[in-house]
């Protein structure tokens, strides 16, 4: 025993593992061997590799839908919704809007639609239920600029409301009432957020924490504002949703030390505009038209850039010193750039190799001290910044030349000062959202170094998603992210989940939008998704370019909903907004997304209007707006009532999922559900584009030969096999059209075919082929398919090594085989040697 303690990873283990030795002693050697780190590196076999000890608890509102919490005591049921009065829908229509910054939310409520398919307005639409915690709502109509109905916008959210018309100047009291209550305060107004901050922090007693939603630009300032009111009370209901869980973090710390790489005068009046906050070290590229200050103000690198790579506090430059002049041995003394007879060496006190005629005479003239040397040996030097301001032209290399640079990294024209002012901002730590969230288990990127899904490394416009085919994987790193989420609308599994909000946090704020749109009378609802930065910029221009009776505004039925950036949200919302009964999903596109972006949304629409289209929705349900300018974004939004939509005759009432391919199919089914087509004139299966993450596969039954390496690499267990027959068999609905299974097929006998089943099959497990098996030669024992063993004895044939009784062999189990070996008297037994 003592022997195994004492082995290590280099030691000969056979003799602990020698007939006779204890059993003991001979685990007590394993553990040693197995203790070696070679042996824990993971093999991208183990599917089930998560802390499963920690479980995810369900949403309240998720359990306060489920019947079996109902019946187990978990929850209480809630009192049933009021009826609204009679006429309130009416008075609803003449409220005003309100543009709204909305918070997510976890409510899960039942959504009916906003029209019957006949554009009737159905006669049993619930009321909303109402808050569980008070949470009092501030309107205010701006100076009576915006025609709005207190009582009926009150009526809609089941909270009676005060009509102010100075809430940020004579009537700001009201407003420090509503903070001394308990309870959140929404006040209905973005443009003085900051001067309700400072009131709120000056009045005595306060403890409400404050939101603010937009509802003037969005609809208050519109020619329809009248008819808004369904509109605005749908963005005060979203305003009171729940804040989201909050989400890890992605640290970040800079010292301020930035590298200016450039010519150096335009690199130095840079400078001297940060140079109070941040540390400068200048990398010069030549000395542009007037050349270095004659004052050394900045250390100065020079060189050839050879790399830069990294993000805000961790920006890595590599360079070769390949310059005959040393920088720092350099006294500025202007000897050598006197005597050059060719001007080779400018006043970045660089030798510009191409001119120079190597007469050396700067070599004589700089003898004191030192700087110039052409036989040096060129270096290769490297040191991390913080910060990296870049004047070169933006073909110069090496940079950064994805769409999304990484954070901490400028580049600067030298005219538009806005940059150099969040330079000087970034000094210190700063955190940011860990946007997203990455489940291994449901990757279909790779099987066996195989590669097959690429969508999210494709898509992503900040290079932060790379291929780690060996495990299995793909790698995000979080330092690169910007958030855009555009990997996880691509992602056909939901491997790739976005996290700040979560699906399910937004999915419940459309949910929330259309069940108080349709509540107070809204029809047709169309959501508008914008982003939240150039976005809303544009809508609020537009708003204000109405006010001022220039354009018309945001239509009465568009409600604006701004996102983070709008390629976070895909085929799985979009199609479970419609079952809610949403008549339009509209994303508007301005310069921020990266074409790539576009390209990808524009196939998730095809893809989900192929299918409504299947199911019998007519019209255009999900459109690509792009705008540049507040005037093309009102033209584009009065030309969305050119078509009329067909909907669910009835709203779905399922909550969002965490999982993506959970909601799409929920969504799918209530579309199927509620489709307008007679059963018969249904179709068994719709078409769709390709690339679309629901499908089939088409098996070459002739060139199969059933080795099931297809049923391996599946990561959606769409491919099986059967323990008890030779059969191949698929799950329709597991499918996401990865590409795996046709990557990985030897005999290339599988084809992708996109399209939606309509069947009951799609659910259940098909043949899509099978055959005879494989029995033993010599004991009739099955132990493969008939095609999978013809198959291999014609390869092998005409090969050297299977010839004669060799060959017979390959017809006989393990067993057999080897029985024969050792009882053929013409074989060379190792015994024999």
């Amino acid at each position: 025993m003592q022997d195994a303690q004492a082995l290590t990873p280099q030691s000969d283990f056979t003799p602990f593992v020698a007939r006779g030795v204890a059993p003991e002693v001979r685990n007590a050697a394993m553990k040693k061997l197995f203790a070696d780190p070679h042996f824990n590196v993971m093999d991208g076999l183990d599917i089930y590799i998560e802390d499963y000890t920690q479980p995810t608890p369900l949403p309240a509102r998720l359990l306060q839908e489920m019947a079996s919490a109902r019946a187990l005591g978990l929850v209480q049921d809630e009192p049933a919704p009021a009826t609204p009065p009679q006429g309130t829908a009416a008075s609803a229509g003449e409220a005003a809007l309100a543009p709204v910054d909305v918070a997510q939310s976890h409510l899960c409520t039942a959504v009916p639609s906003p029209q019957a398919p006949d554009g009737a307005l159905p006669q049993d639409t619930p009321a909303p239920p109402p808050a569980t915690t008070p949470m009092p709502t501030l309107i205010c109509d701006c100076n009576q600029t915006m025609p709005l109905d207190a009582k009926a916008l009150g009526a809609a959210i089941h909270e009676e409301l005060t009509l102010h018309s100075t809430l940020c100047r004579r009537e700001a009291g009201a407003f420090q009432q509503a903070l001394r209550q308990p309870g959140e305060v929404v006040v209905a107004c973005t443009q003085e957020q900051r001067l309700f901050g400072e009131v709120a922090a000056q009045t005595e007693g306060a403890v409400a924490p404050l939101r603010f939603v937009n509802i003037r630009e969005t609809g208050g300032w519109s020619r329809d504002a009248r008819q808004a009111g369904p509109k605005i009370a749908a963005l005060l209901a979203a305003a009171h949703l729940p804040e989201p869980e909050p989400v890890p973090t992605v640290s970040f710390q800079s010292a301020g030390r930035l590298l200016i790489i450039g010519p150096v005068d335009a690199a130095e009046r840079a400078a001297a505009l940060v140079a109070d906050v941040l540390d400068v070290t200048v990398f010069a590229q030549g000395p542009g038209a007037a050349g270095g200050a004659q004052e050394r103000r900045y250390p100065v690198l020079g060189g050839r850039l050879t790399g830069l790579a990294g993000w805000l506090g961790a920006f890595d430059v590599e360079w070769r010193a390949d310059n005959p002049i040393d920088l720092d041995l350099c006294t500025r003394c202007n000897a050598c750039v006197e005597a050059c007879p060719e001007n080779a060496i400018g006043l970045d006190y660089q030798v510009d190799l191409a001119a120079c005629q190597s007469h050396r005479v700067c070599v004589k003239a700089c003898g004191v001290a030192g700087a110039i040397d052409f036989g040096r040996a060129a270096a290769v030097q490297s040191e991390r910044f913080d910060l990296v301001l870049d004047l070169r032209a933006p073909d110069a290399t090496p940079t950064f030349l994805q769409h999304a640079p990484p954070q901490g990294y400028f580049r600067w024209d030298g005219s538009e000062l806005a940059t150099l002012l969040r330079l000087r901002e970034l000094v210190g730590e700063f955190d940011k959202p860990r946007f997203f969230e990455y489940k291994q288990k449901l990757c279909a990127h790779s099987r066996n170094t195989t590669v097959g899904c690429r969508a999210c490394v494709d898509i992503c416009s900040a290079e932060a998603i790379a291929s780690d085919a060996p495990r299995q994987r793909i790698v995000v790193n979080p330092n690169l992210c910007v958030g855009c989420g555009a990997c996880t609308t691509v992602c056909p599994t939901g491997a790739l989940a976005y996290a700040y909000p979560r699906v399910a946090d937004q999915g419940q704020k459309f949910k929330t939008l259309l069940f108080t749109y349709v509540a107070a009378g809204g029809r047709d609802a169309v959501l508008l998704l914008h982003s939240q930065e150039r976005g809303q910029a544009l809508v609020q221009e537009l708003g204000r370019a109405a006010r001022l009776g220039v354009a018309r505004g945001v239509p009465a039925n568009v409600i604006p909903v701004a996102l983070w950036h709008t390629a976070s949200v895909g085929l799985d919302l979009w199609l479970a907004a419609v079952a809610y009964g949403a008549s339009q999903v509209v994303v508007l596109a301005t310069d921020e997304e990266a074409p790539q972006y576009l390209d990808g949304l524009q196939a998730q629409m095809e893809t989900a209007q192929a299918l409504l289209h299947g199911l019998g929705y007519t019209g255009t349900h999900l459109r690509l707006l792009r705008a540049g300018t507040a005037t093309d974004l009102d033209a584009h939004l009065q030309l969305l009532g050119a078509t009329r939509q067909r909907v669910p005759a009835q709203g779905a009432r399922f909550a969002i999922a965490p999982e993506k391919r959970s909601t799409l199919e929920l969504a799918i089914e209530h579309l199927a559900a509620q489709s307008p087509l007679p059963a018969s004139e249904r179709p068994e299966a719709i078409p769709l584009p390709p690339g679309a993450p629901l499908g089939t596969v088409q098996v070459n039954r002739d060139a199969c030969t059933l080795c099931l390496s297809c049923v391996s690499a599946c990561p959606a267990s769409a491919l099986q096999d059967n323990p008890q027959a030779p059969q191949l068999r698929f799950i329709e609905q597991n499918c996401v059209q990865c590409g795996l299974c046709v990557k990985t097929c030897p005999e290339d006998a599988i084809a992708l075919v996109p399209r939606l089943l309509l069947t009951p099959e799609r659910h259940q497990p098909r043949v899509v082929n099978e055959t005879a098996p494989w029995s033993c030669v010599r004991c009739g024992k099955p132990f493969g398919t008939f095609k999978a063993i013809e198959a291999m004895l014609g390869k092998l044939a005409g090969h050297p090594m299977f010839q004669g009784e060799a060959l017979e062999r390959l017809k006989m189990c393990g067993d057999c085989r080897v029985i024969d070996l050792y009882s053929a008297q013409n074989e060379t037994k190792v015994t024999d040697l």
